[in-house]
């Protein structure tokens, strides 16, 4: 059995994240050298992410650099992120899900990407709706060109939401004639250089510029509900060492 199709929420479980995971110099000094994705090979883009700012850590660059060079690119959030601080009352859940929402919407303009879509699957609860994840994905994968790469969470990622949003994609896709294409959030966290609950072999890169880092750094400031939390004392979902890691370590992809 795969990494896939087991995951690794054991892994993160056991990294908690006040801890800080495995450190951004580690990435940087392991030297790794990765093929870099031709681009040109992608007719459209559906980015999946499983709450609103996995698109933008996750696979922010290449987005943007697809759609610099004409790629229609659709986003899609398969919840809007209200149990990011179970803490919260109903209401100030939902009050949550709307500014999560309208940072989306901010990031992906920053990104030069269009509208995002957002499915409102239940934020934790999204393994409980899997199947009718990967149906609406098939449905918009369905009007799309053969080719079309669907860019999700990866399956193996740690995070269940993540894991199963993966898994729905993979679905969708055996369902079409489209390309799946799996990106990393949580792995930077609890995995380290050469882990081999890493699918390495299948590891990607794309040609990333200054330009559309620095605009994924623009589009990263605009999830501020996730770098403070709501209440004193708090935990944030994504303290200052793990978003410096997710913006510094570049974007990998598994084909």
């Amino acid at each position: 059995m795969t990494t896939a199709q087991t995951g690794n929420a054991a892994r993160l479980a056991a990294r908690p994240v006040p801890g800080g995971g495995t450190p951004t110099r580690t990435w940087l000094d392991a030297g790794v050298h990765l093929t870099v994705l031709d681009l040109a090979e992608c007719p459209e883009l559906v980015l999946v992410g499983a709450h609103p700012d996995d698109e933008t850590l996750g696979f922010g660059a290449t987005a943007a650099l697809l759609a610099d060079a004409g790629v229609p690119v659709q986003t899609v959030s398969a919840s809007d992120g209200g149990a990011a601080y179970p803490e919260l009352t109903l209401l100030q859940r939902y009050r949550l899900e709307r500014t999560r929402r309208e940072e989306l919407r901010r990031a992906t303009a920053a990104l030069g990407l269009h509208v995002p879509l957002s499915l409102g699957l239940p934020d934790g609860e999204i393994e409980r709706h899997e199947e009718r994840l990967a149906d609406l994905l098939t449905e918009i994968l369905a009007t799309k060109p053969v080719g079309t790469w669907c860019a999700a969470t990866w399956r193996g990622d740690g995070h269940p939401d993540h894991e199963a949003v993966g898994r729905a994609a993979a679905t969708a896709v055996e369902r079409t004639r489209a390309v799946l294409v799996e990106y990393p959030v949580w792995m930077w966290h609890w995995a380290s250089p050469g882990d081999p609950a890493v699918p390495w072999g299948r590891a990607v890169t794309a040609p990333l510029t200054p330009a559309v880092m620095d605009r994924k750094h623009s589009a990263a400031q605009c999830f501020q509900s996730q770098y403070v939390a709501p209440f004193s004392g708090g935990d944030p979902v994504l303290p200052p060492a793990v978003l410096h890691r997710l913006l510094t370590v570049g974007e990998v992809m598994f084909r």
